[in-house]
């Protein structure tokens, strides 16, 4: 059985997502941020980084959470949330798949540590960053218009690489969503599904705060 390392308003609760949406049993084990935002020093005992997301399958210890869902993809899926290399629609599958981190994220990122420097307020850096979140949001919003899910009809596992930034990270992140009709869409259609309102519940944005 795979064990879950979740780490309190994290990536990882794409791992509890993935997981509840394909049905899988597992174990979740959880761990509450420091006072400061930090991971505690316990998760060092599992990975070096200490930082999650992390699982335990058998003998093999795995960190990032792409690197994780396309592992618990190809090893215990079954084909499910998938998509084959000869599918007409892979190329699109692993685009979203990589840009939730590589393009989106990343930018994001920059943006929340320029928001975090009173220097930066009218700094020409942040202009930048900012028109280029603007850009990036459109879009992604312009290809939710070509479909309901990003590869097309069916819901994948890059629908679970790409609603982090979209849901968590807004908590950190102040933007506005409201003049993307495809995003707010699809995230209605996202929070409606009954895997992920269950994973949110174990692990989304303030679970485990609460005895």
């Amino acid at each position: 059985m795979i064990t879950v390392y979740h780490l309190s308003t994290s990536r990882s609760e794409r791992i509890v997502w993935l997981m509840e949406e394909l049905g899988l049993a597992y174990r979740l084990e959880s761990f509450l941020r420091e006072a400061n935002g930090a991971a505690p020093e316990a998760m060092k005992t599992i990975h070096p980084l200490g930082k999650a997301p992390l699982i335990r399958d058998g003998d093999i210890v795995l960190a990032e959470s792409g690197a994780i869902v396309e592992y618990i993809i190809q090893r215990h899926a079954g084909g499910r949330l998938g998509v084959r290399p000869d599918a007409r629609d892979y190329a699109r599958y692993v685009y979203w798949m990589h840009f939730a981190e590589g393009s989106l994220m990343s930018l994001m990122l920059i943006a929340l540590v320029l928001s975090r420097i009173p220097e930066a307020k009218e700094s020409p850096v942040r202009t930048r960053v900012l028109s280029r979140m603007t850009q990036m949001l459109a879009f992604v919003d312009s290809r939710l218009g070509a479909g309901p899910y990003f590869t097309g009809a069916d819901f994948t596992a890059a629908d679970v690489m790409m609603v982090f930034p979209f849901s968590s990270m807004r908590l950190f992140l102040d933007y506005d969503l409201a003049p993307y009709a495809n995003i707010l869409a699809y995230l209605a259609r996202i929070e409606a599904r009954p895997a992920y309102r269950k994973a949110m519940a174990l692990a989304g944005p303030g679970a485990g705060k609460v005895a």
